[in-house]
């Protein structure tokens, strides 16, 4: 089974600060913000959607078509792709731009300021969509070229391909109508909590009514696990709790990666998001997003051993 990866490839420039941004942030002065917040240090990472979905999927065995653009400084992502077995053949790259870039400020609740540059990713990608179809082929939807989201959505839909939209940070400039249609062509919905209520406001549709348009529902909500909602019932994959959280950043693609991995291996969605949690786990205690190792051989035990389930990670 091919893997679709569509999003955004960027180097995310990592920062803690050490304190709490709302004692800085005074709410009688909302509306003429000045503030400065002083940190511990910044790490450089690899990272963007994309990127981060099919490194997930590297270390469980896969090897995803990740479909992305990428700027002229793009010879470190390269290399890095490579000692990954990721193949760079539908990453476009764009000579007039910069690669994305991330600016993550995290406070010490794991709150998150971030700047962002889309850089090359403001250019769309190049496709071939020749020999893809509903048997050979899973894709996933992920934050970054608006017009290509829009556009794979479509073309995904017409070949009859299993889809999973992930709106994500691209949601505050979605058209209503657009977004609506890209998630009635997908079979599942998946964001977190906070995205979740802004679909709902952005649209006018209720979190009932989303499941008249699409499949699944998939709704992270942290260290109270995810939900996954159908027609017919919700089911709570509970989180995994840890004392040696570093940083959130990069724990959601994390999760889509296992998620994937378990769609892509005829496994439930249930499974699949148990996968994805394990992988969220650990990335939660790495610094980075592109920095923690996971095996098969963990997946399956650590499947059996929190949840229950007893199934062989192909």
């Amino acid at each position: 089974m091919e893997i679709l990866v569509s999003g955004s490839l960027a180097y995310d420039r990592i920062m803690d600060f050490p304190g709490l941004f709302s004692e800085h942030i005074m709410p009688d002065k909302i509306d003429n913000i000045n503030v400065s917040f002083t940190v511990n240090g910044l790490v450089e990472n690899f990272g963007g959607t994309a990127g981060n979905i099919a490194f997930a999927l590297s270390q469980l065995g896969e090897s995803p078509r990740i479909i992305a653009s990428i700027g002229h400084d793009y010879h470190r992502y390269f290399r890095w792709l490579d000692e990954h077995s990721l193949v760079q053949h539908n990453i476009r790259v764009i000579q007039e731009e910069p690669t994305a870039s991330a600016y993550i400020t995290t406070d010490q609740h794991d709150n998150q300021i971030t700047g962002f540059n889309p850089g090359a990713m403001k250019y769309s990608v190049e496709v071939d969509f020749c020999g893809l179809g509903p048997d050979r082929c899973i894709a996933i939807i992920a934050p970054g070229n608006l017009v290509d989201m829009a556009n794979l959505s479509k073309e995904y839909k017409l070949r009859d391909i299993f889809t999973i939209f992930d709106p994500g940070q691209s949601l505050p400039v979605w058209d209503a109508e657009k977004l609506a249609e890209c998630i009635e062509r997908s079979q599942i919905l998946i964001s977190n909590d906070y995205e979740h209520s802004l679909i709902c406001g952005k649209t006018g549709i209720s979190s009932n009514d989303l499941l008249k348009l699409v499949d699944t529902v998939i709704i992270t909500q942290g260290a109270n696990g995810c939900l996954i909602s159908t027609k017919e019932n919700c089911v709570r994959v509970p989180a995994i709790y840890t004392s040696n959280a570093i940083d959130p950043t990069g724990a959601g693609d994390a999760f889509r990666g296992g998620l994937l991995k378990g769609l892509a291996s005829g496994h439930t969605v249930q499974t699949g998001a148990q996968m994805g949690t394990l992988c969220a786990n650990l990335t939660v205690q790495q610094l980075g997003t592109q920095s923690y190792k996971v095996t098969k051989k963990f997946v399956e035990e650590g499947l059996k051993r929190q949840f229950g389930t007893d199934i062989s990670v192909r």
